[in-house]
């Protein structure tokens, strides 16, 4: 029996690199989303002086994952990654091998206040949420005026 799982709660360093791959079987293309997700340890040494490290993980996830993470993951954004640990070895063109290890997500969740973690812009609905209560305090006063009350 073995288990190769990973759990990761971090920040996005960089805006995900999206893009399409042939297929082994060559008949389609594969989305692929590639970003990485920093993990930061903080702690006191010995001498009780604060430190902290820095872990930077590489994260690719395949066609839906990866068309969620298109969508809405940003650089900074907190997020909790679940998958698997992948080595992958390579011979580059100087002839060099070189080995990466990779996190293939499986699961990728948005994490923190939900205004920190929105693609689109709201200023204009909070725009438009502040002129809503203006009104309602706007008729509110008027309506304390039409019942004859003196304050």
């Amino acid at each position: 029996m073995s288990l190769n799982k990973v759990m990761l709660i971090g920040n996005a360093g960089k805006d995900p690199e999206v893009r399409y791959i042939d297929t082994e079987s060559g008949s389609a293309k594969a989305k692929v989303a590639v970003f990485s997700l920093a993990t930061t340890e903080r702690y006191r040494d010995r001498a009780g002086i604060a430190r902290e490290h820095t872990e930077w993980h590489k994260i690719i996830a395949w066609n839906s994952l990866a068309d969620f993470i298109e969508k809405y993951v940003r650089k900074g954004a907190l997020l909790y990654v679940e998958g698997q640990i992948r080595t992958r070895e390579w011979t580059d063109r100087a002839d060099v091998t070189r080995t990466e290890t990779q996190i293939a997500a499986e699961t990728v969740r948005m994490l923190g206040r939900r205004e920190e973690n929105t693609v689109t812009d709201n200023a204009a609905d909070r725009r438009q949420s502040m002129v809503s209560q203006e009104q309602a305090a706007g008729e509110a006063a008027d309506s304390a005026e039409d019942d004859g009350l003196p304050f």
